[in-house]
């Protein structure tokens, strides 16, 4: 495969591999660099996408579905990370699996200076929280990432977060 092949649809092969692993739901919060996994799921009736109201909801509902016997992945912002320390202790103490995605603000390019210190706390606040911490900064290393990820998460109950760099998904316009 072309290096050019993986840099422009690494979403596809996530969206395959988030398929090959069975996961039912795909919760997430509105956000531009989720836009064309969410987009991918839309279209697609194996994978549900659930929009939530906030990212520790997101949470809750990761640990519900669970518990009715499905799987899900979180979508989430950075910026989301400081809104869900509360739940995220749920996590560890029910041991429950958990993956979530997140795409990085505060970081490459950045023209939102609101965005920058949840950028910079958000792989220690996980980390402090119990959340094993991944970091993918090239589009080669997304899915042998996220398919450990979920294999580790679901296998063997591990709470575990993938950061999608900003330089990954792109920097924001304004």
């Amino acid at each position: 495969m072309k290096v050019d092949d993986i840099q422009n649809n690494w979403e596809e092969k996530l969206f395959s591999l988030l398929l090959d692993h069975k996961i039912d739901f795909l919760p997430y919060v509105p956000d531009a660099g989720h836009a064309k996994l969410i987009a991918l799921a839309e279209k697609n009736k194996l994978l549900k996408p659930v929009v939530l109201t906030s990212e520790e909801e997101g949470v809750a509902f990761a640990s519900g579905s669970w518990l009715g016997n499905k799987k899900s992945v979180l979508l989430m912002q950075s910026s989301g990370v400081g809104n869900c320390i509360n739940m995220l202790s749920i996590l560890s103490k029910c041991n429950f699996p958990f993956v979530t995605l997140i795409t990085m603000r505060g970081e490459f390019g950045e023209f939102n200076s609101w965005q920058i210190p949840m950028g910079q706390a958000t792989k220690k606040t996980l980390e402090a929280m119990g959340i094993i911490v991944h970091r993918a900064t090239h589009p080669s290393d997304v899915c042998p990432l996220v398919d450990a990820a979920l294999y580790g998460a679901f296998s063997s109950d591990q709470q575990i977060a993938l950061l999608l760099s900003q330089r990954l998904i792109g920097k924001k316009k304004w």
